[in-house]
């Protein structure tokens, strides 16, 4: 399955803007915004893609878009490492070299993780029902992430000022990437497109460039609420399976795009604004 051009383009496109505005407002409002621009966004030309690509097959697009809750539950665990992981190897390495250890230690647990569940879904579909096993991650991906926010992480603002320039390449750094990973999500199987789909690639560039701007405790603080808001991602990619035969993929995409921001990230992303404010 090939995905078109213009999938990639639009995707990039809108990991670009995404991945900008996630940390301007992160650095001005705090890392309680986080669980509202957590909005599907690169999701939706990639199951537009998928779609297209697998040439409107149900099975095909059902195994892919219930992949897309694993990935997004090895996004929330590689958010939670953002939490972990500075203070096993803050004393490894020196606070220079610390974000860039952080980093590579989290891509690295990503790729492993998605590397055995992609393995281990695909033997275990044909026995289980794989929108099963997407509802099962999207139960625990939403359970972590409840838990993140719940006990109570600082979600502080940024008081650096930042360059434009920084901020520019902040989206150009995210757009390359996911462009990259959707359209190697396009050569592969469908499991496998499913999972490469959602590669942390927005979550990397704002851990990462938020840390070098602002220090630690911002983008350290940002991870709870982005953990639970990710969920409106899987939210979209199940219901996809069951709107786009029906209303086709165009009208299909944004039904599901509508119905995943009222029914989930809206009022998630007020909850997680009252609870950290609180």
């Amino acid at each position: 399955m090939e995905l078109g051009f213009s999938s990639i383009v639009l995707s990039s496109v809108m990991a670009g803007i995404v991945a900008i505005l996630a940390t301007v407002f992160i650095e001005r409002r705090g890392g309680a915004i986080g669980g509202i621009i957590t909005l599907p966004t690169t999701i939706v030309p990639a199951s537009i893609g998928i779609w297209i690509g697998v040439n409107g097959d149900i099975v095909s697009f059902t195994a892919a878009m219930s992949m897309v809750p694993i990935g997004m539950l090895l996004n929330v665990l590689f958010l939670g490492s953002w939490r972990i992981l500075p203070r096993y190897l803050e004393n490894k390495f020196p606070e220079e070299y610390l974000v860039i250890a952080v980093a590579i230690f989290s891509v690295i647990f990503w790729l492993v993780t998605a590397g055995i569940s992609t393995v281990m879904v695909e033997e275990i579909s044909y026995l289980i029902d794989p929108i099963y096993i997407g509802g099962i991650a999207v139960f625990f991906a939403f359970s972590l992430g409840y838990f993140a926010v719940s006990e109570g992480e600082k979600a502080p603002s940024g008081s650096n000022s930042v360059s434009f320039f920084s901020i520019m390449m902040r989206g150009v750094a995210a757009g390359g990437a996911i462009g990259l990973s959707v359209w190697i999500a396009g050569l592969g199987l469908p499991f496998i497109s499913g999972v490469v789909s959602v590669f942390p690639a927005i979550f990397l560039t704002t851990m990462v460039s938020l840390w070098l701007a602002q220090g630690r405790a911002v983008p350290v603080g940002a991870t709870g609420p982005m953990m639970l808001g990710s969920s409106s991602v899987s939210i979209y990619a199940l219901i996809c399976i069951f709107i786009f035969p029906a209303l086709g993929v165009w009208y299909g995409s944004i039904v599901c795009w509508i119905l995943s921001v009222i029914f989930y990230s809206v009022p998630i992303g007020v909850w997680t604004w009252r609870t950290i404010d609180a």
